[in-house]
């Protein structure tokens, strides 16, 4: 026997494979928890725009860095955590929770368990904005976090998903509205990303090696920071989408069947796609074009979802006019299509050879984190808010004027980004007749685009103002009514289900069609370029055209395959990890074994780090060099002409974790070591516009008296032999004296240039890296052959 609560307007129920009695309960949601969630989002996406109109500032003015703490290089990464995890993530949790509760017509499980997710959650913020700032992080984007933190993030998680799973299963209504079904595919995915990707080898209390190296981490860091993108930061937007933006129109959903096809096929495809973030680097070809297929694949499903969003407001433009609430969710939708188009476009491999390693990939990136999420969440707050505490909203001309200073400033800022990203692909690649650089120093790039950093700052802070004023009249309205519970009378039917065999889901002709697809694709992976193109053609044609014939197939006497499993929570659940694994597993096995079958690796010519320059590759990971410069030299003419010789797998393979970079606003370091001399680095690293005049890079003098601990390299060298990396126990015993020496050397070195250095300073150990990057040493002679005794001045034994 089970409950469920019958929708007044249920459309579904002549279909319905159920039977009751029915009864009226009265339920009382818990409401609070979405309360606290809401202003812990507004709070946190304050300080988050704080923070990024600061590094914005940074850019535009070196002098606006504040080392050591609130350099660049450690500020950036604080300031999208705070955007992706605490601005972002606590609205989706405020949605999720209220949103759910309705959509099951169930209060929420356990208040203890949400008190404990929330708490928790606004821990790992906290903790997150002390140890990046402090220098502690893995320097893997979003995911920067270091290993105890992480554990904590995965206990937290697990939390919410216990609390949400658990909900459902006290559900009163039977059948899973859509939202719901993005939140399970984000649970669950968000889960699997986060623990693959977070695999390392702790060494200290906040320091650890990523278990993945060179390669390996590079895929496995993109397929999780691409769908981080895409299951945090989009498929749970999109179930607030679909519950909040009808709710506000007062109209149902434009269509059931594409919010089916919208779903499974962004929830299939996404996971592929991210390689098309290494595109153009050493990365074997077939995973590049597997992820450029599947992005390009991502225009289907997200303008089909994006068009089922402001379809729903077909009839309802009017209201769009007088009510800030759908202006925000209008022009929300309205950026997610603009950045899922242009997303699919940058993964096409000529477009990302431009656009790669510059500010329009930050471009691309706001449209989607300010217009979409942004926007989304302010006109579900706006919305919220007032029915939370049982008023009207405080100013919806305050409403009004945050949402067009909010537009505009988004605007300025995606425009500055587009034209400076353009500027700087074109500068980088532009060559004379004679085919020399036309611009051989980075600076002049730099000079170039510095006044769309000011633009870039400009709306940026317009766009500040529009969340300080979106805080001041949340608040007002809170502070002008109560906080109170939403209650439903729902009518419960006492129910027996009808028995449907599990056959009829498991082997139902969607399962069976998304089967032969799937299997197409793989096959292209062993196909020449004619057969891979005919067997993408057909997998084409038997996906989408599967889908959309079974979308036609409708029979009023019983329920379709999909309104069956919607009413089938765990198995929905099963099908939807099936859909996300599918495409994981495709890309990481290949991934985990590519050292072990690349022909190129296989020649071991690159030595690992020496324990100097491996300290020295801590620092530069701790003051966040790689946010700034990539070490990955693409197979262009104008980059070798600038750089150096093309980056190899060879070149990275010992990096835990590997340093490619996906942002250049320094040159590329891939083949730096050996350029220049050891006084060079440390006045470059001390005032850098004393050797590269125009600069913005910010002043490193700190690490002049900053130490570096001798005792624990030892420990640095277990750990990373036990990733992979072959230290021999003889060099590990040996690591602190071969550090001291090799330490010793560059101190001499800069003494005799009238420079008085600390051999345990971290600068010392900075330059030892700096000059190691690119500079592989040859692999050490085989051991000589035992002499001849006739060649000795022994005598031969008789």
């Amino acid at each position: 026997m089970s409950a469920r609560a019958i929708l007044a307007d249920s459309s579904q129920e002549a279909a319905s494979p159920y039977r009751a009695d029915v009864q009226k309960r009265t339920i009382t949601y818990d409401d609070q928890i979405a309360r606290w969630f809401v202003f812990a989002s507004v709070a946190w996406g304050i300080v988050a725009m704080l923070a990024g109109a600061l590094a914005a500032l940074q850019l535009a003015f070196f002098k606006a860095n504040l080392p050591p703490f609130l350099s660049y290089g450690r500020l950036r990464p604080l300031h999208t955590n705070a955007a992706i995890f605490a601005f972002v993530g606590n609205m989706m949790f405020a949605g999720v929770y209220y949103s759910t509760q309705r959509l099951v017509k169930a209060t929420l499980a356990s208040k203890l368990l949400g008190r404990i997710h929330f708490w928790g959650w606004q821990g790992i913020i906290v903790s997150a904005a002390v140890t990046l700032p402090l220098g502690f992080t893995q320097s893997k984007e979003y995911a920067e976090l270091e290993w105890p933190i992480d554990l904590a993030i995965a206990a937290v998680w697990i939390v919410f998903a216990v609390n949400f799973f658990w909900t459902l299963a006290k559900r009163a209504e039977k059948q899973l509205y859509v939202a719901v079904w993005f939140y399970i595919a984000t649970i669950v995915t968000v889960a699997v990303l986060h623990v693959v990707n977070a695999l390392s080898i702790p060494v200290a209390l906040l320091k650890s090696y990523s278990v993945f190296g060179g390669a390996q981490d590079a895929l496995v860091q993109w397929w999780y920071g691409h769908n981080a993108v895409a299951f945090f930061l989009t498929t749970p937007i999109l179930g607030i989408m679909y519950y909040f933006l009808p709710k506000a129109a007062e109209r149902p959903v434009y269509s059931y069947r594409l919010s089916i096809i919208h779903f499974w096929a962004l929830v299939f495809v996404y996971i592929w796609a991210g390689p098309h973030h290494l595109l153009n680097t050493a990365l074997p070809d077939w995973a590049q074009t597997l992820g450029m297929l599947f992005s390009l694949m991502l225009w289907a499903p997200s303008w089909g979802g994006m068009l089922n969003g402001l379809l729903t407001l077909r009839g309802a433009w009017s209201k769009v006019r007088e009510d800030p609430v759908l202006k925000f969710f209008a022009a929300g939708v309205t950026f997610y299509g603009m950045a899922t188009f242009e997303g699919p476009l940058l993964s096409i491999k000529s477009v990302s050879s431009l656009a790669h390693y510059t500010d329009w990939i930050v471009g691309h990136v706001h449209g989607g984190a300010l217009g979409w999420n942004g926007f989304m969440a302010a006109g579900m707050f706006y919305w919220m808010v007032p029915r939370l505490f049982g008023t009207k909203l405080y100013s919806r001309r305050a409403a009004e004027l945050h949402f067009y200073i909010g537009t505009v400033g988004i605007l300025l800022y995606i425009i500055a980004m587009w034209v400076s990203g353009v500027t700087q692909g074109m500068m980088w690649r532009a060559v004379d007749a004679q085919g020399n650089l036309m611009y051989p120093s980075f600076v002049e790039t730099l000079i170039a685009i510095r006044p769309m950093y000011w633009m870039r700052l400009f709306g940026g802070t317009l766009y500040l103002a529009g969340m300080i004023m979106m805080g001041w009249n949340l608040y007002m309205t809170a502070k002008s009514g109560k906080a109170v519970d939403g209650e439903a009378e729902i009518i419960v039917e006492v129910t027996q289900a009808e028995e449907i065999d599990w056959k009829r889901i498991v082997f139902g002709p969607p399962v069976v069609i998304a089967t032969i697809t799937l299997v197409l694709l793989l096959a292209i992976a062993f196909a020449n370029p004619a057969g891979a193109a005919g067997l993408l053609l057909l997998a084409g044609i038997v996906g989408f055209g599967g889908i959309f014939a079974l979308t036609l197939v409708k029979r009023p006497d019983k329920p379709t395959w999909h309104a069956i499993l919607e009413g089938r929570a765990l198995l929905f659940t099963v099908l939807t990890v099936l859909a996300v694994l599918i495409g994981g597993v495709a890309e990481i096995v290949p991934s985990i074994v590519l050292g072990q079958t690349d022909a190129e690796l296989a020649k071991k010519t690159n030595a690992p780090y020496r324990a100097l320059e491996l300290e020295g590759r801590d620092v530069y990971i701790k003051e966040g060099c790689y946010t700034c410069h990539s070490q990955m030299i693409r197979p262009f003419r104008f980059e070798t002409s600038r750089y150096g010789e093309v980056s190899t797998l060879d070149d990275s393979r010992w990096d835990h974790p590997f340093q490619w970079g996906s942002k250049r606003t320094g040159p590329d370091l891939a083949r730096l070591g050996g350029k220049y001399p050891n006084v060079w680095h440390w006045q470059h690293m001390i005032d850098p516009r004393s050797v590269s005049p125009g600069s913005n890079m910010p002043s490193y003098a700190h690490l002049e008296h900053g130490r570096v601990d001798f005792t624990a390299i030892e420990g640095k060298l277990r750990a990373m032999r036990s990733v992979g990396v072959p230290y021999t126990p003889d060099e590990i015993a040996a690591a602190p004296a071969d550090a001291a020496k090799q330490a010793a050397e560059i101190v001499k070195d800069l003494a005799a240039q009238g420079i008085a250095a600390n051999p345990s300073s971290e600068l010392v150990a900075m330059t030892a890296y700096l000059q190691r990057i690119g500079k592989n040493p040859p692999p050490p002679p085989p051991p000589a052959a035992p002499m001849p005794v006739s060649m000795t001045n022994e005598k031969a034994p008789r």
